[in-house]
């Protein structure tokens, strides 16, 4: 008799349990193996936490990655007391931007270069040669405003490669977090409000004298290439007396001399004469 389609799925099932029961160690094993499972892994884990403990006698320098013996140290204590303790920053990191206005001319590249626009610049002319950097350049622009936002900040280093005195540079303070955005946004310019104000007035005080300056020149050029006005030869004074005596004021009209009078030509018609005895009119 063949077994039903019920009795040979409870047979399997139970054949698959005991197959399972006999392959599988520890807490399901038997009773006394739960227990002896359970001390055995609670003494591995202990054994590894005796270990740290000892380990921790030990801890790490705060020493910078260009350090030799930075990987030197594989156990103990790694973990530093930050802000109290640190690890050095390389001298080439680049965190935070400083702008040393003593050497800037004012130049405006890195504030074209920079694709965040976080580099607002406002310059103002000024009437001479303000100073000669480091270098030797000469600066004759003012900063009325030079303000970095390192908020709007990415880190891309543009502004300090175009820099042509290299007075913007990125620093390794990396370290600068506000509470306060407005914080974040540095102010390098060297001149208040107000005396930008009086900077700008005196640059347009000197223009306005030099474009009087100019004009000036230009009409004493113009006067002096005009023609000069010829001599007039002058007139023997004649006494009023004289000219009295001498000339009338009215001529009489008598000596003024007739018009000519024109006569006009008188045209007499000619009769041709055909009979003898008429007697001759042309005489």
């Amino acid at each position: 008799m063949l077994p039903s389609r019920k009795n040979f799925f409870w047979s399997f099932r139970n054949f698959s349990i005991q197959r399972m029961q006999v392959n599988v160690k520890g807490a399901n094993s038997s009773y006394f193996g739960n227990i002896r499972e359970g001390i055995k892994s609670s003494w591995e884990g202990l054994k590894l936490s005796l270990k740290h403990i000892f380990e921790a006698r030990r801890s790490r320098k705060p020493i910078g990655v260009a350090d030799k013996e930075y990987f030197g140290q594989q156990t103990g204590i790694v973990t530093l007391k930050y802000p109290y303790e640190a690890l050095p920053v390389p001298d080439n990191g680049r965190y935070r931007l400083h702008n040393e206005m003593e050497d800037c001319i004012v130049c405006d590249k890195c504030a074209e270069i920079c694709p965040v626009d976080c580099i607002e610049i406002e310059p103002v002319k000024a009437t001479e040669e303000i100073r000669k950097t480091s270098d030797g350049h000469s600066v004759r622009l003012y900063a009325a405003k030079f303000d970095i936002d390192m908020a709007k900040c990415c880190f891309c280093g543009l502004c300090t490669t175009v820099c042509p005195t290299e007075c913007l540079t990125m620093t390794k303070t990396y370290d600068f977090s506000e509470f306060i955005m407005d914080n974040l946004n540095y102010h390098f310019s060297d001149l208040s409000p107000a005396e930008a104000e009086l900077k700008k007035k005196a640059y347009e005080d000197f223009q306005a004298a030099k474009l009087a300056a100019k004009n000036a020149a230009n009409a004493a050029k113009a006067n002096a290439e005009a023609p000069a006005p010829k001599a007039e030869v002058p007139r023997k004074e004649v006494l009023a007396t004289e000219t009295s005596a001498e000339t009338p004021a009215n001529p009489p009209a008598e000596n003024t001399p007739p018009k000519p009078v024109i006569k006009r030509p008188v045209m007499k018609p000619v009769i041709k004469k055909t009979d003898p005895n008429l007697p001759d009119t042309q005489a």
